[in-house]
């Protein structure tokens, strides 16, 4: 049976160096996509660290290899982005999941919940926070009571 490790990003909307976290990011999923038998990366969309995360994985899927690791867009609600161009998706995505939970839940709560389940199901949380307020730092503080292992990329970079 495949042994799949899953791998759930979490970091604030807006970087200041978006080319220096993918620097990060890179080194990690480089090494887990050598190290692991098969790895899900599991990302949301809501903003740049989201995008660096989604572009990342794809570069490095690309350049290292790509039989042993998946792109999973997971969704707090359809969105009309998504309605809208759901195929553009489907081809960046190796896959695009909604919450059914989530979707459920008001939409002021959607993400929260959204993020919560991404956590449940992590084996690895890598996330870039850096100060200790918003939607992102909440999530990361979630798992880390849930013992879950955590990875903060702000933490370390090379000042």
């Amino acid at each position: 049976m495949l042994d799949i490790f899953t791998v759930v990003f979490f970091g604030h909307r807006y970087i200041d160096n978006p080319l220096k976290v993918e620097e990060l990011l890179e080194e990690q999923i480089r090494k887990l996509i050598n190290e692991k038998e098969y790895v899900d990366f599991v990302v949301g969309r809501n903003g740049e660290f989201d995008q660096c995360v989604s572009s990342t994985v794809l570069r490095v899927r690309k350049n290292v290899r790509d039989d042993n690791s998946a792109l999973v867009l997971v969704l707090p609600y359809a969105t009309a982005e998504y309605l809208n161009n759901g195929e553009y998706f489907h081809d960046y995505y190796t896959d695009v999941e909604i919450s059914h939970t989530a979707s459920m839940a008001h939409p002021k709560s959607a993400i929260q919940i959204r993020n919560r389940e991404m956590v449940d199901r992590a084996d690895l949380v890598i996330c870039y926070i850096e100060h200790e307020n918003g939607g992102a730092w909440q999530t990361v503080q979630f798992a880390i009571k849930k013992g879950k292992d955590v990875i903060n990329l702000a933490q370390n970079e090379e000042n």
